[in-house]
């Protein structure tokens, strides 16, 4: 498969220089109306965006939708003042540094003047309060998801949410829920949806080419970052950073700089490891194949997964190894692989596999099968963003609609939990509760702390 490459990262002497330029134009110099900088799309029929987090994936998230004329970026929101220290020590991240690259954005597209126009807020209750504000990209560690995803609905925002889509199973219930009732539309941004590739591949199969479908391999990566083991000690806050805001809904815990930032996705307060990371695609693609997007499996069981010692600061898997049984006898197991490979299907009539080197096939004339004109068509987007804009102004449902991403979610969710307990469960996929499993029904939900219980009237 081909790789996104990702924008440059924010130095710290972009940071400086961008901001000199902002002096200058707090200072009289020239600014840039806006319908200068959008040309026919200004200025109703653009659709305005505020950004909720600005660290490592918003390097991707931030140009992806700058490139969009039809959109702009009004505000951009984080409780990180401006840092190093996220996926890479070199990447400088944080509120101030990604409102200055959008208004650096705004200024070269004109080749002239400079740009102001987007504001900062450490609060996105903020953002969600304004009126101007039609859409939020969510951009945040997983435990933000669903509290911003369903006070941005109540708010009347549409919503792209970054995968994985929730911290837990009934939290992505809710999140369906509130985004169906208030009629919002919902692009969960795993990206895989937007790849000519991959929609080939789940037509496909879709289509019977591999016969019936029987197995299904789904990969992730492993870690790719070792934490403190037992005995780690407490870190000073770093100034500028809102630790408290930062842990929000999670419950309170000393600071560690391994704790947030990119690291965050490795402790399950926080996210499901390279379960929830890499299994949002894998899995999502395979449901995609399957047609699962509204359904899930009847069993679910550990297959020997591996965690770290006690007593280390990050707690999830780092050896993933679960499987699962669908009503019809298809069976899934998601594995920790090296090998940069997605997803592998077996059915009776051959195999399929996308990964690293496209896709592959047995027999190898069945990847160049082509679809016909009266067979299954699965949705076209180019692109994952124009597909969410395109569909903010459309009000049709995106590529990745929030059942798909909550169905994918829950999947890794109940790997999880099975991985965790060591032991295998049964689940029904039409009510999303455990069959008789006290230990394991506990385990759907998490408590939040006070004031971001969404669920609690008036709170949040």
């Amino acid at each position: 498969m081909s790789a996104r490459k990702a924008p440059r990262p924010i130095t710290r002497r972009d940071f400086v220089r961008s901001s000199a330029v902002l002096t200058t134009a707090a200072l009289g110099g020239p600014f840039i109306a806006l319908s200068s900088v959008f040309g026919r799309n200004a200025p109703s029929n653009r659709i305005t965006l505020g950004i909720i987090g600005c660290g490592n994936q918003s390097r991707i998230d931030i140009p992806g939708l700058l490139k969009n004329d039809n959109c702009q970026i009004v505000a951009v929101c984080d409780v990180n003042r401006a840092s190093y220290g996220y996926r890479d020590p070199d990447q400088f991240f944080g509120r101030e540094p990604q409102r200055e690259f959008v208004n650096r954005f705004y200024a070269e597209k004109t080749s002239r003047g400079s740009y102001k126009g987007c504001d900062i807020y450490t609060d996105f209750r903020e953002i969600l309060a304004r009126s101007d504000v039609d859409a939020v990209a969510i951009i945040t560690p997983d435990h933000w998801h669903a509290p911003m995803t369903v006070l941005a609905a109540r708010a009347g925002k549409d919503i792209y949410c970054q995968k994985p889509l929730s911290l837990t199973v009934n939290d992505g219930r809710d999140m369906v829920e509130a985004v169906r009732r208030h009629r919002r539309v919902l692009q969960t941004g795993s990206q895989w949806r937007s790849n000519a590739m991959i929609r080939q591949a789940c037509e496909l199969v879709r289509n019977g080419r591999i016969g019936k479908l029987q197995r299904v391999e789904t990969y992730v990566m492993p870690n790719n970052v070792t934490g403190p083991g037992p005995g780690w000690k407490e870190m000073p806050i770093p100034d500028g950073f809102d630790y408290d805001r930062w842990l929000g809904p999670a419950p309170k815990a000393p600071y560690h700089l391994d704790r947030c930032l990119y690291r965050f996705r490795f402790i399950s307060d926080y996210s499901g490891g390279q379960t929830t990371n890499y299994g949002a695609h894998s899995i999502g693609v395979a449901h995609w194949a399957m047609g699962a997007d509204r359904s899930g499996p009847v069993e679910v069981e550990d297959l020997g997964a591996e965690f770290p010692v006690k007593g280390s600061l990050f707690n999830t898997a780092t050896k993933i190894a679960f499987g699962v049984r669908y009503a019809d006898g298809t069976v899934l197991e998601c594995r920790t692989n090296p090998v940069n490979n997605l997803v592998t299907f077996y059915g009776t009539k051959g195999w399929l596999r996308i990964g690293r080197r496209g896709l592959e096939s047995e027999p190898a004339t069945l990847k160049d099968s082509t679809i016909g004109p009266n067979e299954l068509r699965l949705p076209v987007s180019a692109d994952h963003y124009r597909n969410f804009l395109d569909c903010v102004k459309s009000r049709q449902d995106p590529v990745e609609p929030v059942e798909a991403g909550h169905r994918t979610a829950s999947m890794c969710h109940l790997g999880n939990i099975a991985m965790t307990l060591h032991r295998k469960f049964k689940w029904d996929p039409v009510k999303e509760a455990v069959v008789d499993d006290a230990e394991v029904a506990k385990m759907l939900s998490r408590p939040m702390r006070a004031p971001w219980d969404y669920r609690s009237p008036g709170k949040a």
